[in-house]
């Protein structure tokens, strides 16, 4: 009797082991991340990023040559294996349909919201310049402004933001290019504050935020989106609270 209890313990643990080991299988690699240290001191030794799924599908992305294509369905995200604090990311990205939605999380928690599917953390907008145009408000044109980086927490996340759109922070000019043509996106995470660039000039900018350490999301949400030239430089850490690190996976 010992024996057998013994023995489904140990079948137990090692089905365990394997449903764990399997859910932190790697979907795709895609990006590189590099140390700012290592990077001024002339050593600038790339690390490829690894990607998990957390609820979306493993046909929703494939590469295609230097690009990272996301179909848009179903709606969700993919999270970075580790999480991030002080950091500098540059992406740029494009639309393949007019109106498309999608966005990158930062400080996020991969935890989706069970209403919308997506988690909690810093959305950095990207919007197709046509989706202000297929999204009237009681007959009213949303502002330009929240299609190019709009930057605002999401979920259980809170911000200040820099150029207040209620709650949300809009840019004070659209420098994003439509459908088809790729933006440059620069993001400039340090202590809950975040600086965004669009295609060469920063203009638009949150403090405050209530979460300061957490993963980077890719998001799915609808409409076919291509990314590329992702690239994460690590900045030296600073002040932080145990309450502003999310949960780790």
């Amino acid at each position: 009797m010992r024996i057998s209890k013994i023995l489904a313990f140990v079948g137990l643990f090692i089905l365990f082991g394997r449903l764990t080991s399997e859910a932190q299988e790697t979907l795709f690699e895609f990006g590189e991340r590099k140390d700012f240290n290592a990077l001024i001191n002339g050593m600038p030794e790339a690390q490829t990023l690894k990607w998990f799924d957390v609820n979306t599908t493993d046909t929703t992305w494939y590469r295609d040559g230097d690009k990272l294509v996301c179909k848009g369905l179903p709606i969700g995200v993919v999270r970075s294996e580790k999480m991030y604090q002080n950091f500098i990311m540059h992406v740029e990205w494009r639309h393949m349909e007019k109106g498309g939605n999608s966005g990158i999380f930062v400080w996020c928690d991969a935890q989706p919201e069970e209403h919308n599917r997506l988690p909690s953390g810093v959305e950095v907008q990207m919007l197709e310049l046509d989706w202000v145009n297929q999204n009237k408000r009681n007959g009213e044109t949303p502002p330009i402004a929240y299609v190019h980086g709009e930057l605002f927490g999401a979920g259980k996340v809170t911000t200040e933001p820099d150029n207040p759109r209620g709650v949300r922070s809009k840019s004070i000019e659209n420098r994003c290019l439509g459908v088809g043509e790729w933006n440059k996106y620069t993001v400039v995470c340090v202590d809950g504050t975040i600086k965004l660039a669009v295609n060469g000039k920063f203009v638009n900018g949150i403090r405050e935020s209530s979460k300061r350490r957490g993963y980077l999301c890719l998001e799915s949400e609808g409409a076919q989106i291509e990314f590329r030239s992702l690239q994460i430089i690590e900045l030296e850490d600073g002040y932080i609270l145990p309450e502003h690190v999310v949960k780790e996976l």
